[in-house]
């Protein structure tokens, strides 16, 4: 599968989405790769949903998911997977802010790094990029364009 395979533009537009979303997962990966893991640990530790051990555990190895997933989107690599991934993951990071601001739980959201605390505004932008990701994924999922018959 090429980069651009699909020239129509919804394609066109998946592609810059894509790219976008892409863009965003390496960036917030590296953001948190930069910093030593004890501090993206204390944040994912403070939506108190996980023990102790699944904390380091998640903490370690979330980056290095999410810079895969990241190139795998500006890519076009397993556009299927890689989607449909991204949408599970943003669904439980969303739930995630979304639970903890309800309980009025003043912490930072761990999206980019120490220092941003969970409001509206992540909120916002979360559920953006979890829209952009739901609809990168029923674009991939959809029949592609059938081969004309023989005449």
């Amino acid at each position: 599968m090429t980069f651009l395979s699909d020239r129509t533009p919804l394609g066109f537009a998946g592609l810059i989405l894509r790219v976008v979303l892409g863009g965003v997962f390496v960036y917030a990966a590296w953001l948190k790769l930069r910093e030593p893991w004890a501090l993206f640990a204390i944040a994912i530790d403070s939506y108190q949903v996980l023990p102790s051990w699944a904390v380091e555990l998640v903490a370690r190895g979330l980056p290095w998911c999410e810079l895969l997933l990241g190139i795998s989107l500006v890519a076009g690599l397993w556009r299927r997977a890689s989607t449909l991934s991204t949408s599970l993951l943003l669904v439980v990071f969303f739930s995630l802010m979304i639970r903890a601001m309800l309980k009025g739980m003043q912490i930072d959201c761990g999206c980019f790094g120490p220092g941003e605390r969970i409001s509206w505004v992540t909120l916002l932008r979360d559920g953006g990029l979890l829209a952009i990701s739901l609809l990168l994924t029923v674009i991939a999922f959809r029949p592609g364009p059938r081969p004309a018959a023989a005449a």
